[in-house]
């Protein structure tokens, strides 16, 4: 042959054998039951049945049997261990526990609760009431300005007289003896009754009558209707709340010929800061309680009218501020000189004091500043100058002042 072509020889095919497994078989008849040969080399330690190398025991020697239910006792392709023999009496435990039959206590009868007794509405309201705290009373701002006050009194805040005008002694909360002393620290006045404003106490409507005079003033106790000289007519009463309280209500009371008395306007007013003395002192910052005769007046303005001696200087100047920040300034364009400690008949700046420095003096009735005051008693200026026109010599005109509980006694 020519080219590339060749012929190749192959060898001819033949399947190759499956390998025979060393495993012989036993024939059996028909009907007969299927068994393997014995391997004695196999049985286990604690004479357990053997295990072929497929996984799956061999029954020796054991014919087929169909599956058939489980029964309790011994397994009969399991041969017993040797010796081995059950105990007299001996019965295979159950399977399953009988459940126990548990007893349940029964639950208690719970008694409805009666509904709360209605409360009476006045018993809630009283309750309520009692639940209710008071409100704190507040003593910061009183101690604050009586710290500046005495600063300022250290530093000289009053100004005493205009500019190059004379030295000259006026009221206790402007320039003059006390004004011009270092006061005393201010005592922590109860603020709620401070505030609280002085009423006058209302005349007996028993005694009243169609013209509005009483039998007597009302409020004033048989000590103070004593004091007032019988040919007085007209009753300037100035009337705290509270004995620690600086502002009040001012009334001027006129006697008709009839021995009863009128009530004129009712102006509120203040006092000193810490309140109302039967024995004032020069810096205690309280106004002297007692009946005082009213006999001059003055001022930084003209005459409004008065009828009482009327001194009008430009000595009459006070500045700076008060307790509580409040401007002094204008309160003695209007005074009327109240005779404490004083010679009557004379401008209120006289300097004199029949009692000595120490019992203070220059206690006045001026225009009030909206504060408290070192010892004086104040209302506003409309009202200081129809009390100027008002007071006449001829009435003998007093002022009674104090506390409510004071001057009822």
């Amino acid at each position: 042959m020519s080219g590339s072509h060749r012929a190749t020889t192959y060898p001819s095919y033949e399947p190759i054998a499956e390998p025979v497994y060393g495993v012989p078989q036993q024939p059996y008849g028909a009907g007969e039951p299927y068994r393997q040969p014995v391997r004695q080399d196999h049985y286990g330690e604690y004479g357990q049945l053997p295990q072929a190398p497929d996984g799956y025991f061999e029954a020796y020697e054991q014919p087929f049997r169909p599956s058939q239910p489980y029964a309790a006792g011994p397994d009969p392709l399991v041969a017993p261990e040797p010796g081995y023999a059950p105990e007299p009496g001996y019965a295979p435990e159950s399977v399953y526990d009988a459940e126990p039959v548990y007893a349940f206590e029964p639950e208690p009868v719970r008694q409805p609760t009666p509904p709360p007794a209605a409360v009476p509405v006045g018993a809630r309201t009283a309750a309520r009431g009692h639940r209710r705290k008071a409100k704190k009373k507040r003593h910061g701002k009183a101690v604050m300005a009586g710290t500046a006050l005495l600063v300022a009194a250290a530093t000289g805040w009053y100004t005493v007289g205009q500019d190059d005008a004379k030295p000259v002694a006026a009221a206790a909360d402007g320039p003059g003896p006390e004004g011009v002393s270092t006061p005393d620290q201010p005592a922590p006045a109860a603020r709620a009754a401070a505030d609280r404003q002085a009423r006058t106490p209302a005349a007996d409507r028993s005694q009243a009558r169609s013209d509005g005079s009483v039998a007597a003033i009302p409020g004033l106790g048989a000590d103070f209707v004593a004091k007032i000289p019988a040919e007085t007519t007209q009753v300037v009463l100035a009337s705290g709340q509270d004995k620690n309280g600086n502002k009040n209500t001012v009334t001027l009371w006129t006697r008709t010929p009839e021995g009863r008395w009128l009530a004129g306007e009712t102006w509120q007013g203040h006092n000193g800061n810490n309140g109302w003395t039967a024995d004032h002192n020069e810096g205690d910052l309280r106004s002297p309680i007692g009946v005082f005769s009213l006999t001059d007046a003055g001022g930084r303005k003209a005459d409004p009218g008065s009828k009482l001696p009327y001194d009008k200087d430009p000595s009459f100047v006070v500045s700076g501020t008060g307790f509580f920040g409040d401007q002094l300034a204008g309160s003695f364009d209007y005074v009327v000189a109240i005779d404490y400690n004083r010679v009557p008949g004379n401008s209120p700046l006289d300097p004199r004091r029949p009692m000595g420095a120490k019992k203070g003096g220059g206690i006045w009735i001026h225009v009030d500043h909206d504060g408290p005051t070192h010892g004086c008693v104040s209302i506003p200026e409309d009202k200081m100058a129809e009390l100027i026109r008002t007071l006449d010599p001829a009435a003998h005109p007093v002022i009674v002042m104090g506390d409510a509980t004071s001057l009822s006694a």
